[in-house]
């Protein structure tokens, strides 16, 4: 990157800034029209980011909300790549992945042995 220019494609530094493992899933990511630009949505990865932009998109289960403060020259390392922007995401209360359903499902071993043992009515 020159010194004069202070935009670069979205594609790239979605990639420079680690959100994404690889260049071309950046891409496709912006094709797909699952990132937004300064809340507009955009479609070609060739769209230009500037620093101050803010950047909307889906990461894992979460929504990222992402300001840019600086235009990367490399893809480095990690700390390096936190101070290509400022997180504005709201944090989210953890949810447990799968729930128990009391009453509900098949029974395990021992609530088996208890429904047979009162079907038979040898409960006393």
């Amino acid at each position: 990157m020159q010194e004069g220019a202070a935009k670069i494609r979205i594609d790239k530094w979605l990639w420079h800034a680690r959100f994404f493992k690889t260049r071309s899933l950046a891409a496709k990511q912006v094709s797909a029209g699952h990132v937004r630009l300064n809340a507009d949505k955009i479609s070609k990865p060739a769209q230009n980011v500037t620093p101050g932009d803010v950047l909307t998109f889906p990461q894992g289960r979460q929504i990222r909300v992402v300001r840019v403060e600086a235009i990367g020259e490399r893809r480095g390392p990690a700390p390096e790549a936190q101070t290509l922007y400022f997180d504005m995401t709201e944090k989210q209360e953890s949810v447990p992945a799968n729930p128990r359903f009391e009453g509900k499902g098949r029974p395990d071993k021992k609530s088996r042995r208890a429904l047979d043992l009162t079907r038979r009515g040898d409960i006393h």
